[in-house]
Protein backbone atom coordinates (compact mmCIF):
# COMPACT_ATOMS: atom_id res chain seq x y z
CA UNK A 1 0.00 0.00 0.00
CA UNK A 2 1.50 3.34 -0.95
CA UNK A 3 0.32 6.95 -0.22
CA UNK A 4 -0.99 7.31 -3.75
CA UNK A 5 -3.56 4.79 -3.03
CA UNK A 6 -4.48 6.47 0.02
CA UNK A 7 -5.16 9.54 -1.68
CA UNK A 8 -6.92 8.52 -4.23
CA UNK A 9 -9.13 6.41 -1.98
CA UNK A 10 -9.46 9.71 -0.21
CA UNK A 11 -10.46 11.71 -2.87
CA UNK A 12 -12.80 9.19 -4.44
CA UNK A 13 -14.75 8.50 -0.66
CA UNK A 14 -15.27 12.70 -0.68
CA UNK A 15 -16.82 12.87 -4.08
CA UNK A 16 -18.93 9.44 -4.29
CA UNK A 17 -17.38 9.56 -7.72
CA UNK A 18 -14.67 7.88 -10.06
CA UNK A 19 -14.55 11.14 -12.39
CA UNK A 20 -14.86 13.99 -9.85
CA UNK A 21 -11.91 12.33 -8.12
CA UNK A 22 -9.70 12.24 -11.51
CA UNK A 23 -10.86 15.87 -12.46
CA UNK A 24 -9.15 16.70 -9.19
CA UNK A 25 -6.32 14.90 -9.32
CA UNK A 26 -5.58 15.24 -12.93
CA UNK A 27 -5.47 11.41 -13.85
CA UNK A 28 -7.60 9.73 -15.66
CA UNK A 29 -10.63 7.66 -14.53
CA UNK A 30 -9.46 4.06 -15.69
CA UNK A 31 -5.84 5.24 -13.53
CA UNK A 32 -7.97 6.16 -10.25
CA UNK A 33 -10.25 2.84 -10.81
CA UNK A 34 -7.50 0.81 -11.23
CA UNK A 35 -5.94 2.32 -7.74
CA UNK A 36 -8.79 1.72 -5.87
CA UNK A 37 -9.16 -1.63 -7.38
CA UNK A 38 -6.07 -2.57 -6.28
CA UNK A 39 -6.24 -1.37 -2.66
CA UNK A 40 -9.27 -3.13 -2.12
CA UNK A 41 -7.71 -6.28 -3.19
CA UNK A 42 -4.61 -5.80 -0.72
CA UNK A 43 -7.26 -4.74 1.89
CA UNK A 44 -9.43 -7.92 0.79
CA UNK A 45 -12.56 -6.07 1.36
CA UNK A 46 -15.01 -3.99 -0.97
CA UNK A 47 -15.03 -0.19 0.33
CA UNK A 48 -17.28 0.92 -1.87
CA UNK A 49 -20.95 -0.40 -3.29
CA UNK A 50 -21.41 -0.09 -7.12
CA UNK A 51 -24.49 0.49 -8.63
CA UNK A 52 -25.98 2.31 -11.29
CA UNK A 53 -26.46 5.87 -9.55
CA UNK A 54 -22.94 5.68 -8.22
CA UNK A 55 -20.43 4.75 -5.59
CA UNK A 56 -20.99 4.44 -2.04
CA UNK A 57 -18.82 3.81 1.42
CA UNK A 58 -19.50 0.19 2.63
CA UNK A 59 -19.43 -0.09 6.62
CA UNK A 60 -15.70 -0.40 6.03
CA UNK A 61 -14.74 2.43 3.77
CA UNK A 62 -16.62 4.48 5.78
CA UNK A 63 -13.91 2.91 8.85
CA UNK A 64 -11.30 3.10 6.16
CA UNK A 65 -11.77 6.75 5.26
CA UNK A 66 -11.62 7.79 8.78
CA UNK A 67 -8.06 6.30 9.21
CA UNK A 68 -7.15 7.69 5.76
CA UNK A 69 -8.04 10.94 6.75
CA UNK A 70 -5.61 10.68 9.78
CA UNK A 71 -2.78 9.61 8.36
CA UNK A 72 -3.24 12.31 5.42
CA UNK A 73 -3.23 14.78 7.80
CA UNK A 74 -0.45 13.33 9.81
CA UNK A 75 2.02 13.34 6.72
CA UNK A 76 0.76 16.56 5.77
CA UNK A 77 1.99 18.19 9.25
CA UNK A 78 5.27 15.87 8.43
CA UNK A 79 5.95 17.29 5.36
CA UNK A 80 4.94 21.00 7.17
CA UNK A 81 7.45 20.15 10.12
CA UNK A 82 10.44 19.02 7.84
CA UNK A 83 9.69 22.05 5.78
CA UNK A 84 10.05 24.76 8.50
CA UNK A 85 12.99 23.11 10.30
CA UNK A 86 14.79 23.23 7.27
CA UNK A 87 14.18 26.40 6.69
CA UNK A 88 15.19 27.13 10.23
CA UNK A 89 11.69 28.56 11.50
CA UNK A 90 11.20 25.15 13.45
CA UNK A 91 13.26 23.34 16.52
CA UNK A 92 15.51 24.72 18.89
CA UNK A 93 18.50 26.28 19.74
CA UNK A 94 20.62 26.13 22.68
CA UNK A 95 22.57 29.37 23.69
CA UNK A 96 24.76 30.06 26.13
CA UNK A 97 25.95 33.98 27.26
CA UNK A 98 27.53 35.55 30.02
CA UNK A 99 24.50 36.93 31.66
CA UNK A 100 25.56 40.67 31.99
CA UNK A 101 26.00 40.26 27.80
CA UNK A 102 22.11 39.79 27.58
CA UNK A 103 20.63 42.72 29.52
CA UNK A 104 21.18 45.16 26.39
CA UNK A 105 22.49 45.70 23.44
CA UNK A 106 22.71 43.69 20.12
CA UNK A 107 21.93 40.41 22.02
CA UNK A 108 18.40 40.66 23.34
CA UNK A 109 17.73 42.60 19.57
CA UNK A 110 18.94 39.86 17.80
CA UNK A 111 17.16 37.06 19.90
CA UNK A 112 14.19 39.41 19.81
CA UNK A 113 14.66 39.34 15.96
CA UNK A 114 14.83 36.08 15.77
CA UNK A 115 11.60 35.26 17.87
CA UNK A 116 9.55 37.35 15.39
CA UNK A 117 10.61 35.72 12.38
CA UNK A 118 10.88 32.44 13.93
CA UNK A 119 8.14 31.97 16.59
CA UNK A 120 8.34 28.38 16.71
CA UNK A 121 11.84 28.12 17.10
CA UNK A 122 12.38 27.82 20.78
CA UNK A 123 15.11 29.53 21.73
CA UNK A 124 16.76 28.06 25.13
CA UNK A 125 19.62 30.28 27.18
CA UNK A 126 21.87 28.77 29.58
CA UNK A 127 24.42 31.50 31.63
CA UNK A 128 27.74 29.95 31.98
CA UNK A 129 31.26 31.19 31.92
CA UNK A 130 33.26 32.00 29.01
CA UNK A 131 35.23 28.60 29.36
CA UNK A 132 32.23 26.64 30.26
CA UNK A 133 30.81 27.52 27.28
CA UNK A 134 33.62 26.20 24.99
CA UNK A 135 33.62 23.13 27.19
CA UNK A 136 29.96 22.70 26.20
CA UNK A 137 30.26 23.24 22.37
CA UNK A 138 32.69 20.89 22.08
CA UNK A 139 30.98 18.49 23.85
CA UNK A 140 27.70 19.25 21.84
CA UNK A 141 25.73 20.97 24.57
CA UNK A 142 25.24 23.98 23.16
CA UNK A 143 24.52 25.10 19.35
CA UNK A 144 26.57 28.21 20.10
CA UNK A 145 27.15 30.94 22.53
CA UNK A 146 28.40 35.04 23.97
CA UNK A 147 31.43 34.61 25.01
CA UNK A 148 34.67 36.78 25.89
CA UNK A 149 37.75 35.20 24.41
CA UNK A 150 41.14 35.96 25.94
CA UNK A 151 43.21 32.93 23.83
CA UNK A 152 42.77 32.06 20.35
CA UNK A 153 39.92 28.91 20.30
CA UNK A 154 39.95 25.79 18.97
CA UNK A 155 40.37 25.32 14.87
CA UNK A 156 36.85 23.52 14.75
CA UNK A 157 35.36 26.86 16.57
CA UNK A 158 34.46 29.91 14.30
CA UNK A 159 34.22 33.32 16.33
CA UNK A 160 33.08 36.61 15.41
CA UNK A 161 33.45 39.47 17.68
CA UNK A 162 30.49 41.71 18.01
CA UNK A 163 30.67 44.46 20.91
CA UNK A 164 33.64 45.86 23.00
CA UNK A 165 33.41 46.48 26.15
CA UNK A 166 35.80 47.08 29.05
CA UNK A 167 36.17 46.82 32.69
CA UNK A 168 34.35 49.61 35.13
CA UNK A 169 34.47 50.24 38.98
CA UNK A 170 31.41 48.70 40.51
CA UNK A 171 30.95 50.50 44.55
CA UNK A 172 28.58 50.72 47.68
CA UNK A 173 26.02 53.27 46.67
CA UNK A 174 26.96 54.78 50.29
CA UNK A 175 31.16 54.73 49.23
CA UNK A 176 33.11 58.18 48.82
CA UNK A 177 33.50 57.44 45.24
CA UNK A 178 29.77 56.54 44.39
CA UNK A 179 29.56 59.96 43.11
CA UNK A 180 32.95 60.96 41.20
CA UNK A 181 32.58 61.05 37.80
CA UNK A 182 36.34 59.28 37.21
CA UNK A 183 38.11 57.40 39.52
CA UNK A 184 42.44 57.10 39.44
CA UNK A 185 43.82 53.70 40.57
CA UNK A 186 46.00 55.02 43.03
CA UNK A 187 42.89 56.27 45.04
CA UNK A 188 42.22 52.08 45.82
CA UNK A 189 44.79 51.00 47.50
CA UNK A 190 43.17 51.09 50.49
CA UNK A 191 39.88 49.85 49.14
CA UNK A 192 38.54 46.37 50.02
CA UNK A 193 38.36 44.68 47.07
CA UNK A 194 35.60 41.83 45.99
CA UNK A 195 36.85 39.20 42.91
CA UNK A 196 36.11 36.51 41.28
CA UNK A 197 38.12 33.05 41.84
CA UNK A 198 40.92 32.57 39.58
CA UNK A 199 39.36 29.20 38.35
CA UNK A 200 36.52 30.58 36.74
CA UNK A 201 38.37 32.24 34.20
CA UNK A 202 42.11 32.21 34.30
CA UNK A 203 43.05 33.87 31.52
CA UNK A 204 40.78 36.86 32.44
CA UNK A 205 41.48 36.76 35.76
CA UNK A 206 44.96 37.39 34.66
CA UNK A 207 44.44 40.46 32.46
CA UNK A 208 42.52 42.04 35.10
CA UNK A 209 45.03 41.89 37.76
CA UNK A 210 47.57 42.47 35.35
CA UNK A 211 46.05 45.42 34.17
CA UNK A 212 45.79 46.52 37.67
CA UNK A 213 49.10 46.21 38.27
CA UNK A 214 50.15 48.19 35.46
CA UNK A 215 48.59 50.83 37.07
CA UNK A 216 50.31 50.43 40.64
CA UNK A 217 47.77 49.39 42.10
CA UNK A 218 47.51 45.67 43.88
CA UNK A 219 44.11 45.52 44.79
CA UNK A 220 43.87 44.27 48.59
CA UNK A 221 41.55 41.18 47.82
CA UNK A 222 38.89 40.44 51.10
CA UNK A 223 36.63 37.70 49.17
CA UNK A 224 36.31 36.01 45.87
CA UNK A 225 33.59 34.45 44.46
CA UNK A 226 32.29 32.18 41.57
CA UNK A 227 30.61 34.79 39.55
CA UNK A 228 30.41 37.87 38.99
CA UNK A 229 26.58 38.21 39.93
CA UNK A 230 27.63 37.01 43.06
CA UNK A 231 30.76 40.06 42.97
CA UNK A 232 27.82 42.47 43.05
CA UNK A 233 25.59 41.13 45.65
CA UNK A 234 28.48 41.59 47.93
CA UNK A 235 29.13 45.26 46.84
CA UNK A 236 25.82 45.61 47.31
CA UNK A 237 26.40 44.54 50.86
CA UNK A 238 29.47 46.83 51.09
CA UNK A 239 32.13 44.08 51.82
CA UNK A 240 34.28 45.95 48.97
CA UNK A 241 34.62 47.20 45.80
CA UNK A 242 34.93 45.37 42.46
CA UNK A 243 36.33 45.81 38.63
CA UNK A 244 33.42 44.13 37.12
CA UNK A 245 32.22 44.55 32.93
CA UNK A 246 30.59 47.57 32.18
CA UNK A 247 28.17 45.62 30.31
CA UNK A 248 26.52 45.23 33.84
CA UNK A 249 25.24 48.88 33.70
CA UNK A 250 22.59 47.39 31.34
CA UNK A 251 21.19 45.84 35.14
CA UNK A 252 22.88 47.89 37.67
CA UNK A 253 22.29 46.17 41.19
CA UNK A 254 19.58 49.08 43.24
CA UNK A 255 22.68 49.50 45.82
CA UNK A 256 25.69 49.89 43.69
CA UNK A 257 27.12 52.34 41.68
CA UNK A 258 29.38 52.29 38.40
CA UNK A 259 32.45 54.94 38.09
CA UNK A 260 34.86 54.65 35.38
CA UNK A 261 38.52 54.55 35.80
CA UNK A 262 40.70 56.10 34.37
CA UNK A 263 44.02 54.22 33.86
CA UNK A 264 42.58 50.49 34.37
CA UNK A 265 41.51 49.06 31.27
CA UNK A 266 40.45 45.46 30.19
CA UNK A 267 39.06 45.40 26.86
CA UNK A 268 36.61 43.25 26.55
CA UNK A 269 35.52 41.51 22.99
CA UNK A 270 31.87 40.04 23.29
CA UNK A 271 31.64 37.59 20.72
CA UNK A 272 29.67 35.01 18.94
CA UNK A 273 31.11 31.66 19.03
CA UNK A 274 29.70 27.95 17.42
CA UNK A 275 31.03 25.22 15.41
CA UNK A 276 32.56 25.94 11.60
CA UNK A 277 30.65 22.75 10.53
CA UNK A 278 27.32 21.57 10.81
CA UNK A 279 25.30 24.17 11.74
CA UNK A 280 22.02 23.45 11.86
CA UNK A 281 19.22 25.76 9.69
CA UNK A 282 18.20 27.58 12.93
CA UNK A 283 21.63 28.34 14.18
CA UNK A 284 21.96 30.27 10.51
CA UNK A 285 19.24 32.02 10.94
CA UNK A 286 20.22 33.08 14.38
CA UNK A 287 24.12 34.00 12.68
CA UNK A 288 22.27 36.03 9.81
CA UNK A 289 19.61 38.11 12.72
CA UNK A 290 23.17 38.74 14.62
CA UNK A 291 24.52 40.37 11.68
CA UNK A 292 21.28 42.63 10.96
CA UNK A 293 21.86 46.28 11.93
CA UNK A 294 20.17 47.45 15.19
CA UNK A 295 17.01 49.37 14.19
CA UNK A 296 16.82 53.09 14.71
CA UNK A 297 15.71 54.87 17.56
CA UNK A 298 12.31 56.20 17.09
Amino acid sequence: MELRHLRYFAMVAEHQSVRAASEHLYVTQPAVSRQIQDLEAELGVSLFERSSRGLRLTEAGLAFQADTQRILAAVQEAKRSVQLRAAGLLGSLRLGLIESAGWDGLVPEAIGRLQQEAPGLRIQLFPMSTPQQLAALHEGGLDGGFIYPFEPLDAALQCTALARHDVILAVPEGSRLAQRPLVQASELADEPFVMFERPVYPAYHDRLMGACTQAGLTPRIVQEVGSESAVLSLVSAGIGIALVNAANRGRPPARVRFVPLADVSVPLSLSFACRRQGASPGLQRFLSALQQPAPSPQ
